[in-house]
């Protein structure tokens, strides 16, 4: 599905990807993990376009976004969903407005496209009289489930999650967890998740870890336990001790 060959993006001086490669299985549920600041954000950006790298390669079902111009990048944008760590709801929509944002906009009546909205949020597990809401009357995980609904609008074959589970209670964690393996197998979608919490190593298919722009390891979630690697040893356990050190710490 997704190819990645010597993927660099500099800021300044700092290279965020530096020479990155990573293959991604059609269909697979990829973990990445890495500490804060590290560029995951940027590095799934690349991916579908959104930021341009300054050189490398993105295959996508065997096209190069780096490559592609206007309308050839707009059906690749419809191949992929982002769900922002946030959710990125329009505060000046409804909950129907933000999920069926992208048909109204292209002009589609309302009528026509509530019973989408509808099947949406069901799948998402919210109630329907949810549609008619504020969102500052939703709570986190109302939230992340609405831009979850908004992405599936679109029946995306990549689905990128940038930190569903930020600044959410350790239920709603796992109901989230759950909501993104449900919706890999129902839709067949690739799922690419950035994420500290490693419950979802419970739900991962494979796990890969960034650390100074490159992919540092790679293997299947059910053995990230196991892996000599220092840094996922350190990373996954939380240890202030070991090869990876805090920016600005001397100690």
């Amino acid at each position: 599905m997704i190819e990645i060959k010597k993927l660099t993006k500099a800021f300044g001086t700092r290279k965020i990807t530096n020479e990155l490669d990573l293959s991604i299985k059609d269909g697979e549920f990829l973990a990445i993990i890495g500490r804060s600041g590290e560029g995951k954000s940027v590095f799934l950006k690349q991916i579908i376009g959104l930021i341009t790298p300054d050189s490398g390669q993105v295959m996508i079902d065997g096209k190069d976004v780096t490559k592609l111009k206007d309308r050839k990048l707009e059906d690749i944008f419809k191949k992929c969903g982002y769900v922002f760590q946030f959710a990125a709801l329009l505060d000046s929509l409804n909950v129907f407005e933000n999920i069926g944002i992208s048909l109204l906009e292209e002009g589609e009546a309302a009528e026509k496209v509530k019973p989408l909205v509808l099947e949406r949020i069901r799948q998402v597990g919210l109630r329907d009289d949810v549609l008619e809401k504020q969102t500052s009357e939703l709570s986190g995980g109302m939230k992340k489930r609405v831009g979850l609904a908004r992405t599936l609008m679109m029946n995306p074959k990549i689905i990128i999650y940038d930190e569903p589970t930020t600044g959410l209670d350790p239920i709603t964690v796992r109901v989230i967890h759950d909501l993104i393996k449900q919706t890999q197998k129902e839709q067949k979608a690739t799922s690419i998740v950035i994420s500290h919490d490693i419950e979802i190593f419970n739900y991962a298919d494979r796990v890969a870890m960034l650390h100074e722009g490159k992919i540092i390891h790679i293997g299947p979630a059910k053995e990230i336990w196991e892996v000599e690697n220092p840094y996922v040893h350190q990373f996954i356990r939380g240890l202030p001790e070991g090869p990876i050190k805090q920016p600005g710490v001397t100690k």
